[in-house]
């Protein structure tokens, strides 16, 4: 398996480009289904989780072509309902399947996607959505068995225990533009990611009003046609550079990102003191003296501060004067990164939903383990920070939404180099 060997070398100072947002192109793919037409999509980033996608889409019988790269076109004439687990386990995403293949087809059955290690990500909500759409839905040897025969629209409030359901409010609102009569969706998330996707619904034929909001209004059609749309550009990328720049006090612009997709997250670095610089379509980070602010913060849907770059923060927290506090409300077992940056000497204690982070840590490099997506990154920004060479383990798990991340940084001067496991000094492997 691939290793990172990460050194901190000062400064990192450059341009650096945002990718498409990984978390609007998976629903994005999925919404091709709805229609027999050709759906073209550009800004797709190449991660293993697009493959993981269309691979299943081709599973169920849709056309996949890939004209140039970041272009994917894609025809859904014929169709299966059924979609196995032995792709379904694949990725947790593949779920946003349900609602395109209820809505098309009229029926489907869904394997229900595995544990995370993050914590639960139960479908309940989705299967209340359907529910309130008038289908039949029964769970049984693992697998969502939906018949959509009498579907039709209605009201619908979709919270939860942590508000709304991003992946809940795609399956809903693909399942509800093609039901008879008017579904109005209350507590509908509102992440740029789902707008992302009903930009495109629309472009395709779809009747939905109130988008970014809260409260959507979908008046079904009989039929969707074909349409060509660019993803949104991946905000969490984003935040993950401006971070970079962050926490080797550099000078980094980061290009082709609006900073208006990352109102919570910028927020708290201003009240930390970073020196930025906001532009209509980049965020500048500038180099400073002395120490940022601790800052406390709480993950919360959207417009609130995004778990996803929860990590990340307090990565860039390790290296502030005083204390900081970060609660995580979206997902319980977000601090599994914990234990590894304390192995680089961070100074970390987990209070039930809550990390107390002292910070002026002064990181020295270690060998350490990814568990998650997010938490890769957040040990490669600590690295930058550090004292010697770090090794990060299962980065794997960072190939899953960073497109090119490496080489990216490398490019702004970051001292970060992909090697196999066997590349490791011996005396690190029995750790």
């Amino acid at each position: 398996m691939d290793v990172f060997k990460v050194s901190g070398n000062g400064p990192l100072n450059g341009e650096i480009a945002v990718g498409g947002a990984k978390n609007a192109a998976l629903p994005i793919l999925a919404a091709t289904l709805l229609t027999e037409e050709t759906v073209t999509l550009k800004n797709v980033p190449d991660l293993s989780d697009m493959r993981f996608m269309t691979e299943i889409l081709r599973h169920v019988g849709a056309e996949t072509v890939q004209p140039e790269p970041g272009t994917w076109e894609i025809t859904a004439k014929k169709l299966t309902h059924v979609a196995p687990y032995e792709l379904v386990r694949k990725m947790r995403a593949s779920v946003c399947l349900l609602g395109p293949l209820v809505a098309r087809m009229r029926k489907a059955e869904v394997s229900i996607p595995g544990g995370c290690v993050i914590g639960p990500r139960p479908i309940d909500l989705h299967i209340k959505g359907l529910k309130k759409l008038s289908c039949e839905v029964e769970i049984s040897n693992g697998y969502v068995h939906v018949d959509a025969s009498n579907i039709k629209g209605g009201p619908i409030f979709l919270g939860g225990r942590s508000g709304s359901t991003v992946t809940g409010t795609a399956n809903i609102v693909m399942a509800a533009v093609l039901a008879p009569g008017t579904t109005r969706l209350e507590c509908a998330a509102c992440e740029p990611e789902v707008v992302d996707l009903c930009n495109l619904l629309v472009k395709m034929g779809a009747k939905i009003e109130g988008i970014g909001s809260p409260e959507l209004t979908i008046t079904g059609v009989e039929k969707l046609h074909g349409a060509e749309h660019s993803v949104i550009a991946d905000r969490i990328e984003a935040g993950t550079f401006v971070v970079a720049g962050a926490i080797t006090r550099g000078d980094v612009t980061v290009k082709g990102i609006a900073p208006s997709l990352l109102g919570a997250f910028l927020d708290k670095l201003e009240e930390a003191g970073l020196p930025m610089e906001l532009g209509e379509d980049y965020i500048r980070v500038l180099p400073y003296e002395g120490s940022l602010k601790p800052v406390d913060v709480i993950t919360l849907p959207h417009p609130g501060y995004p778990t996803d770059l929860q990590a990340q923060l307090g990565a860039l927290m390790t290296q502030t004067e005083g204390l900081s506090i970060i609660t995580e409300r979206i997902y319980p077992n977000r601090f599994m990164h914990v234990p590894e940056l304390q192995r680089m000497g961070a100074d970390i204690a987990i209070e039930g939903p809550s990390a107390i982070i002292k910070g002026a840590s002064k990181l020295s490099g270690a060998p350490v383990m990814a568990s998650d997506l997010r938490a890769s990154a957040a040990l490669i920004l600590a690295a930058f920070a550090a004292t010697g060479d770090t090794w990060i383990q299962r980065i794997y798990h960072l190939d899953r939404g960073y497109e090119r991340f490496e080489q990216k940084l490398t490019a702004i001067g970051a001292k970060i180099e992909r090697l196999k496991d066997t590349d490791m000094p011996k005396e690190l492997l029995e750790e």
